[in-house]
This record gives structure tokens, C-alpha cells and sequence, in this order.
């Protein structure tokens, strides 16, 4: 793949992104009657809320942060102007020790799933903003490894 397709990979994968940000990705229904639909950003500001700051730090940092700091360097690293070699090699140092961190914006997901309350009869439906932020941070798991396969020396 070349930089001018990736940097196109890259702007879908930064729409797919803020769409998993605010599309409702479950809705717990309690009781039958009593329904709460979530999107990863309300919920993150209902933990915020309800006082639960270190969870609040670590899922807005894992899902929301890191994954916006990986797009940034990835365009950094995909602009046509970036052309020294000391550059690309820092960024590229930067994206791998990132990537130790890459699947855990998904497991925050799975935590945000796990930390909401549950009453003593309740269900849980997923919705579509679970894939598209999934798709989200596939794509982006994708683009990283093209390029870093594009810059290798």
C-alpha cells in the first residue's frame, strides 16, 4: 500500500472511531422495564459521575486517548513532508512502543461491559457502536502495520 492510500485508510478508520465513540454500544435492561443505553463516551462520563475516577481515568485514557495519540502519530508519520530519516525512526520507535498497548482499548470495552451495576434480573444487548469501534481499532491495528512494513529499512 502506498502513504497516499493508507492516509485515506486513516482518515475512514478516524471517522469509524469517533462514530464507536458516540453510538450506543449496549443497552442493559433491568427489570424488563427499565432500560440504559450506553456509548463508550457516556459511559465513561457516568463513571466519572458516579465517582469512580481512577476507573474514569483508565478507560478514557485506553479507549479514547491512545487510540486519537496512534491516529495523530499515524498521520504524522504518513505526511508527505515527514522525509527525514531521524524523524521517521523516532515516530516509528514512538508507534512500537505503543503497540505493546494496541488491544487494550478493546479490553476496556469489556471492562466498561463488566463494571456497569447489574440488579438482580438484568440483560445485556449489544448494538452496532461495539463493531464499529471494533472495525475502528482493526483498521487502525491494520494501518500500523503497513506502515511500519512501508518505513522499514
Amino acid at each position: 500500500m502506498t502513504a497516499q492510500q493508507l492516509r485515506w485508510l486513516l482518515v475512514v478508520a478516524s471517522l469509524l472511531l469517533l462514530g464507536g465513540f458516540v453510538s450506543p454500544i449496549m443497552t442493559i435492561t433491568q427489570l424488563v422495564w427499565i432500560n440504559h443505553s450506553f456509548s463508550i463516551l457516556s459511559g465513561i462520563w457516568q463513571l466519572w459521575q458516579d465517582g469512580h475516577i481512577i476507573l474514569f481515568l483508565l478507560v478514557a485514557g485506553f479507549s479514547v486517548i491512545l487510540p486519537i495519540a496512534k491516529i495523530i502519530l499515524l498521520f504524522n508519520l504518513l505526511h508527505p513532508k515527514t522525509t527525514q530519516v531521524h524523524h521517521r525512526k523516532k515516530l516509528l520507535q514512538l508507534m512500537h512502543n505503543y503497540g505493546r498497548w494496541a488491544m487494550l482499548d478493546m479490553m476496556v470495552v469489556a471492562m466498561l461491559i463488566v463494571s456497569v451495576k447489574l440488579g438482580a434480573i438484568a440483560s445485556i444487548q449489544i448494538h452496532a457502536g461495539l463493531y464499529v469501534f471494533g472495525g475502528a481499532v482493526l483498521l487502525i491495528m491494520l494501518i500500523t502495520h503497513q506502515v511500519v512494513k512501508l518505513y522499514q529499512d
